[in-house]
């Protein structure tokens, strides 16, 4: 299983990090029924509210390019960056999930 790690930063003010994490829900409706799937997580900084990052689960990279290729994903995009501070590029990492305890309660 991989993991696709990005990060992001919004604008200042709550109603940007708040309009984030809900365009980031409805976001999740390209990956729930893609194929390779397996989930995601959306986490937020303690310190810095602002920052932001991203985990889906996928199979493989492959599943993941192929779910990028939804013919919605990057209106969604679009509409996620207008709550983002401006940056050069996408900062996204392919990682290889090498432990996975579940959680014992």
């Amino acid at each position: 299983m991989i993991v696709v790690v990005s990060q992001a930063w919004t604008k200042p003010g709550e109603e940007h990090a708040q309009a984030y994490i809900e365009l980031s829900e409805k976001f999740g409706v390209l990956f729930r029924d893609h194929p390779g799937f397996r989930g995601r997580r959306l986490i937020r900084g303690v310190e810095d509210r602002t920052h932001f990052t991203h985990l889906r689960f996928f199979d493989s990279v492959e599943d993941y390019d192929a779910c990028t290729q939804a013919p919605d994903y990057s209106d969604h995009l679009v509409a996620m960056y207008e709550h983002l501070q401006p940056y050069d590029s996408y900062p996204r990492e392919f990682m290889e999930v090498v432990l996975d305890e579940p959680d014992p309660r």
